[in-house]
């Protein structure tokens, strides 16, 4: 059995904190030659429509259509897709898609008015995005998982129309994929995707409409045209490989935080992996459980490469230390586990998610928990919140001054606007003064 050199570092080395950091650098920049392509390609689409849109699908995914009609899939289709999915797959669809359902409906958040003694009425209108653009990974890789998480909460703030965009490369549909846009009531799909796709959301073309953001992970080029749209529309977010820190005192189940090491790993040799724990004795029997379950995994090479690469074992002090390093790397998922974990939750402050016990594995959020399995990732969950409800509804400022409440604030907004060479500003104020 080889050893997985998996980084051993330890809060008590001096340059600690130098070699975190540099665990930590992710470089976001893409490569110039994707991004050479990628401003073409949307140049092109938001100059031609849906005939960039056919070239484009016909020479990247293969996809013979010489009408946009063609890339589009009736809901028909979709129902199909969902009857004639399994039954376990179809009731594990349903109880993950309910569970998503049911959390998000508690962030939505209703318009609301008080009224001052004066008569002037203060408040807030909250309303909903009109249409939104889902991007879904397609071909082999089946997510049905980000479409729930992305769909429903869309669904929940009350978004009129939801298109989603799933490359087929070669005509290669996935049942499960579809199965969930049905499920979530997606409303129109299109069998595109890449930077045109995206190009199309974000300029709308002949058929495809406009839309006011465009949600949902992809490849570097969706990334990298996610980042150049913006503005037009609205993104979620333009997010960095996946990240899970485990917080350990010692008395779980070391083959449970390889596992769970692994399950972040998995997903591509850039993805990191850390766990901090006070006891060396603990992280070697977790390296040993490394050792022992790495070549059981059928995706053991990503697996290694992400933890030789960009994973760490790390001794620190106590859990107090331990909650201060975790603050400072801002994990997208954090794992609490320890035997009392209610204990350390208040002294987290950066996380996107927070994994409370033993018994809360990550991968439970991934899928069927409840919460927004779209995170933040590469240390901005410092400023950032997991994709919610609240990204698909607007805010507008209500105010109606009465006639009393001008009298009021006129003369205040007037000095104020003086204040600042602002005259026009002032006289509006002043004109409504009485007398």
């Amino acid at each position: 059995m080889s050893r997985v050199a998996i980084k051993r570092l330890s809060t008590r080395e001096p340059e600690f904190l130098s070699k975190l950091d540099a665990l930590l650098h992710f470089d976001s920049s893409t490569d110039e030659s994707i991004e050479k392509t990628v401003a073409e390609v949307l140049a092109n689409v938001r100059t031609l429509g849906d005939a960039a849109v056919l070239d484009y699908t016909r020479r990247f995914d293969k996809l013979e259509a010489t009408t946009m009609a063609q890339l589009e899939l009736p809901p028909a289709e979709l129902k199909a897709a969902f009857d004639g999915l399994p039954a376990d797959q179809k009731a594990a669809l349903e109880a993950a898609a309910s569970r998503v359902k049911s959390y998000h409906e508690r962030q939505k958040v209703e318009s609301w008015e008080y009224t001052e003694a004066d008569g002037t009425r203060l408040g807030q209108k909250v309303t909903p995005l009109d249409r939104v653009g889902l991007y879904v990974p397609g071909g082999k890789a089946a997510y049905p998982s980000s479409v729930l998480m992305n769909a429903m909460p869309a669904k929940v703030a009350g978004v009129k129309e939801l298109i989603m965009v799933v490359p087929t490369p070669r005509g290669e549909k996935n049942a499960l994929v579809l199965a969930a846009a049905h499920l979530a009531g997606v409303d129109r799909v299109f069998t595109l995707g890449g930077a045109q796709a995206v190009a199309a959301l974000a300029y709308g073309t002949q058929t495809i409409p406009q839309v006011d953001k465009i949600v949902g992970p992809g490849n570097a080029y969706v990334a990298s045209a996610k980042r150049r749209v913006f503005g037009t529309v609205g993104i979620d977010m333009v997010a960095g490989p996946s990240e899970v820190l485990v917080i350990s005192d010692g008395s779980g189940n070391p083959d449970w935080v390889a596992i769970d090491l692994f399950a972040q790993a998995e997903h591509d040799e850039l993805a990191q992996s850390i766990l901090l724990c006070p006891g060396a004795a603990f992280i070697e029997r977790v390296q040993e459980a490394i050792d022992r379950l790495l070549p059981t995994m059928p995706r053991k090479e990503t697996i290694h490469a992400s933890l030789t690469g960009r994973g760490a074992l790390i001794q620190v002090t106590d859990l107090d230390e331990a909650c201060v390093i975790a603050n400072r790397i801002a994990p997208e998922h954090l794992e609490l586990s320890v035997a009392e974990p209610r204990k350390l939750v208040d002294k987290i402050r950066h996380a996107g998610a927070i994994f409370i016990g033993h018994y809360t594995s990550e991968s439970l959020g991934d899928y069927c928990a409840g919460p927004n399995h779209v995170l933040p990732t590469s240390r901005s969950a410092r400023f950032s919140s997991p994709l919610g409800v609240y990204d698909f509804q607007k805010r507008s400022s209500l105010i109606e001054v009465s006639q009393a409440g001008a009298q009021t604030l006129g003369p205040v907004a007037s000095t104020l606007a003086h204040g600042e060479g602002l005259t026009a500003h002032a006289r509006a104020a002043e004109l409504r003064l009485k007398g």
